[in-house]
């Protein structure tokens, strides 16, 4: 264990990327403390990647890559804009709005916030806004669609937890649209404060509403069908995917018509090439979490935990603490695929409910994604604004305020997390 851990931080020191760490550090360990022959590694990549439900990997990343392409982005913007352009401090409130429209198709943060920030930043910038705010907003609001379902992050997180992904997408709607609203909230209040340049809003008028509705309407019915078809037993989540991408090209290419047969391969492999960086992710991280298993990890820290305390309290206390910590260095479902497999044993035993606890690690690495020095999210924010990481984390106070608010209302009160998979029958 002691050979796995050196080599993982000498390794990550030396900026080696996180798939090859976790496969480097993986065989290191092997070579040199056990007597198991290396073609255990060949094995244990194929087991990883042999299940059925991450095949819905490659098909939702194809259904946001397709609807992004066909023009959804500026659609939601638009119905975002009609809907709440009127409030104080208005092109704020439309990139939260707008970035949860994206997260409940996309699934990828990044893109999210990308796709946002592409949009608002010129808007922001024309209109004086605080341009390092607007990132920063930007950024948190993105973030969420690891929560808002279809996430991938969820995808992963079930498989890996072994809970039910249908119901996961379900227990993250209400956490992720509750950071949305306080997000408006502290973009409201950012907005008073800054006087008149934010107070210039635009008229509500019900005929731009309905024409705004309806052109984003085609997009707006993903999300519908994915959970839809899901909870009234139509398909499984990963057949789900399969139909979510099917449809998005359906729209892109004969109802926005902006999606052209000759840009397909194209996408095809951009949607090939992010696929295999995750799956890849996936397999070398199995032989990582097979060696620590090997080596009772799992026990040796449930021991420990049970040593401190045994309240599921304390327990879920040390584990936001760590996964806060653990997500400013490491990549997401790389983090997962390391640490769940030993804490989700554990927080059963201490009769945590397993879909509260993979809630709890999707929120607690959603906001990874916007503290530095790692952030992904807070990165895409900061380069397509123009600014320097460092202007942008100097107003991320506020914003990241408000998730940590949700993130506690999650681990503490289990009924916002549950009460919808209840509701629907996924649960007891």
């Amino acid at each position: 264990m002691l050979i796995i851990a050196i080599a993982f931080t000498g390794f990550l020191a030396l900026g080696v990327p996180v798939v090859f760490v976790l496969g480097a550090s993986a065989v290191l360990a092997l070579l040199t403390t056990t007597d198991v022959p290396v073609a255990i590694v060949s094995q244990r990549v194929f087991a990883g990647l042999n299940t059925f439900t991450l095949m819905a990997i490659p098909f939702f990343v194809f259904a946001g890559v397709i609807m992004d392409a066909g023009g959804i982005s500026r659609r939601i913007v638009a119905f975002a804009s009609a809907l709440i352009g009127w409030i104080v401090g208005s092109l704020y409130q439309v990139s939260c709005v707008a970035a949860a429209g994206l997260a409940a198709i996309s699934g990828s943060g990044s893109a999210d916030t990308a796709a946002i920030s592409a949009i608002m930043q010129p808007q922001l910038r024309r209109r004086r806004y605080d341009v390092d705010f607007g990132a920063a907003l930007i950024a948190c609001a993105g973030s969420l669609a690891q929560v808002i379902p279809p996430s991938l992050t969820m995808v992963i997180m079930a498989v890996v937890s072994n809970v039910s992904i249908g119901a996961l997408f379900i227990a993250g709607i209400v956490p992720g649209f509750l950071c949305i609203l306080l997000l408006m909230v502290c973009a409201y209040y950012f907005s008073r404060k800054g006087g008149d340049t934010y107070r210039e809003t635009e008229p509500f008028t019900m005929s731009r509403l309905l024409k705004t509705g309806w052109a984003a309407l085609p997009a707006a019915g993903m999300p519908f069908l994915i959970l839809g078809g899901i909870l009234g037993g139509a398909f499984t989540p990963t057949e789900a995917a399969a139909v979510s991408a099917f449809y998005g090209l359906l729209v892109g290419v004969f109802v926005y018509r902006e999606l052209k047969p000759s840009q397909l391969p194209v996408l095809i492999l951009r949607t090939v090439s992010l696929s295999a960086a995750v799956m890849l992710i996936i397999g070398t991280a199995s032989v990582f979490s097979w060696l620590i298993a090997n080596a009772n990890v799992p026990q040796i820290l449930g021991e420990w935990l049970n040593s401190v305390s045994s309240s599921p309290i304390v327990f879920l206390l040390i584990v936001n603490l760590l996964l806060l910590v653990v997500g400013m260095f490491m990549e997401t479902i790389a983090a997962i695929l390391i640490l769940v497999p030993v804490l989700a044993p554990i927080a059963t035993q201490l009769g945590i409910d397993p879909i509260h606890f993979a809630l709890v690690v999707v929120m607690n690495f959603a906001i990874g994604t916007v503290t530095p020095p790692y952030g992904v999210s807070l990165f895409v924010s900061s380069s397509v604004a123009g600014r320097t990481v460092m202007q942008v984390t100097r107003k991320l106070g506020l914003p990241l305020a408000a998730m940590f608010v949700v993130l506690l209302a999650v681990t503490y009160l289990p009924g916002l997390s549950l009460l919808l998979p209840r509701a629907f029958g996924l649960i007891e």
